[in-house]
């Protein structure tokens, strides 16, 4: 058995994927979700709590030693910073980058193409690494599982 989640793609690639399908919708058909001067006002701020929520997790693997690539073994579980109050924050991260793309965009295809990111990150993601990390760290993933929601 290889010490790895045998997860279904790359999800940063995946995320951006559905993100490209959402933008060139928009181009051929531009549809849009609120009146365009409120737009800027929502969207950079989501945009920008997703970047820095996914920055503070990568800083949190690199400061407890363990990889962030779902294709390598994983180390220890992490449960600082905002694993305290997600088990997955980077994941959590490529939805509101593109939930603020789609409202500073504007565009209700951007907007919907988060229904398939979450469907991949949760089935074809999410739950091979909760498998994978159930058996690898027994109690100790199963008391975090336990204790920090999936999400938010």
């Amino acid at each position: 058995m290889e010490d790895h989640a045998d997860v279904v793609g790359r999800p940063p690639a995946t995320a951006l994927a559905a993100l490209a399908v959402g933008v060139v919708l928009h181009l051929v058909v531009p549809v849009e979700i609120v009146p365009p001067l409120t737009t800027w006002v929502l969207g950079i701020p989501v945009a920008i709590v997703s970047l820095a929520l996914f920055l503070a997790s990568v800083r949190e693997f690199s400061r407890h030693g363990t990889l962030v690539r779902g294709t390598e073994p994983v180390i220890r579980i992490v449960a600082t910073g905002p694993y305290r109050f997600s088990r997955n924050p980077i994941y959590l991260s490529f939805v509101l980058l593109q939930l603020g793309i789609a409202l500073t965009a504007n565009s209700v295809w951007i907007l919907l193409m988060v229904i398939p990111t979450l469907l991949y990150l949760s089935l074809g993601v999410i739950d091979r690494e909760e498998s994978y990390l159930a058996r690898k760290f027994g109690d100790e993933y199963g008391d975090y599982k336990e204790s920090v929601r999936r999400w938010v």
